[in-house]
């Protein structure tokens, strides 16, 4: 690359491009305010042109910046990925790694991880299985799963090792072009409310923050897919609560979604990777730094480019 081109430089570019703020940059980065500051301007000076509008607040990309951020983080994803690769290559002296994923990873992540891990097996008899939250908590409880990557129940569970992965936080999903009025739920007598299916933990976490303000919705409808329920709201059936992991699956359906903050203060749900106490090696922590990095290319970054008010809620997490 060109002298003043860093791999720092890109990152901070690709943080501030999302958020337009040198102090949530910062904060995303670990890096301090006049750091940032002079990493754009070590970028500009190498590339010879604004990337950012650094008049407006919050700043906006600049016709160059817009289209060198495509180039960026296309560059950015791959080296998150080969790292993500190398991570985990010291598995060849597992006998047997069975392992339990949410569906929300479905169409992104489940299929990277079970390269990267099935590459890195070498006689190994590999299991991959996915299932919803409180079933993989029973079966790691159970030993019946090496690993599990769910929701967190927010209870202990008895000889199980809890990795922190990601804050994945609750909003409102709408069709597009409904009225949202600020700092309240849809109207109970307007389009119905979409609940999840009573047995899944994200209708138990839901039902449990907002208690008594969802009495007055009826239960008309409960769905246990993430895609199916975007799926009616896209068709304008009626509207959901739900979090970016699950939205973000439902890609093809954004043009006809539209997404808020919940009213109140914000709450949200942990995934984590969960593990039996019993690993005598560093496995459990290695395949949880490959999930967070992940998770952050291919969830993460994605959603805070199309939803920027998420911004320091959606976020990885570190033990």
């Amino acid at each position: 690359m060109m002298k003043g081109v860093t791999l720092r430089g890109l990152e901070v570019f690709e943080a501030l491009a999302s958020t337009g703020s040198v102090a949530q940059t910062a904060m995303r980065t670990g890096l301090s305010q006049p750091a940032v500051s002079q990493q754009l301007r070590n970028l500009e000076a190498a590339l010879g042109t604004d990337l950012l509008d650094h008049s407006r607040r919050p700043m906006r990309l600049t016709p160059a910046g817009t289209l060198f951020l495509h180039r960026a983080e296309t560059a950015l994803a791959e080296l998150r990925l080969a790292q993500s690769e190398l991570t985990v290559m010291d598995l060849a002296h597992l006998k047997a790694l069975s392992i339990g994923i949410i569906d929300d990873f479905d169409d992104s992540l489940t299929p990277r991880l079970a390269t990267i891990l099935a590459e890195s097996l070498t006689g190994c008899r590999f299991k991959m299985i996915t299932a919803s939250s409180n079933d993989l908590a029973r079966a790691i409880a159970e030993k019946r799963l090496h690993l599990a990557i769910s929701a967190s129940t927010g209870r202990p569970l008895d000889g199980v090792v809890q990795h922190p992965l990601a804050r994945d936080p609750f909003m409102l999903v709408v069709p597009r072009g409904t009225t949202v009025t600020e700092n309240a739920l849809p109207d109970p007598n307007g389009l119905p409310f979409l609940r999840y299916d009573g047995e899944q933990l994200i209708r138990q976490q839901i039902e449990a923050h907002f208690g008594a303000q969802l009495e007055p919705h009826p239960e008309r409808f409960e769905i246990g897919s993430h895609l199916a329920l975007m799926a009616m709201v896209a068709r304008g059936i009626g509207w959901t609560i739900t979090t970016p992991l699950g939205f973000m699956r439902a890609h093809r359906f954004h043009g006809q979604l539209e997404a808020f903050q919940l009213p109140g203060p914000g709450f949200a749900r942990q995934i984590s990777l969960f593990a039996s106490d019993d690993w005598a090696d560093d496995v459990p922590l290695n395949v949880a730094q490959t999930m967070r990095r992940l998770i952050r290319t291919h969830m993460i970054n994605p959603a805070l480019s199309d939803l920027p008010f998420l911004s320091g809620q959606l976020e990885t997490l570190h033990p």
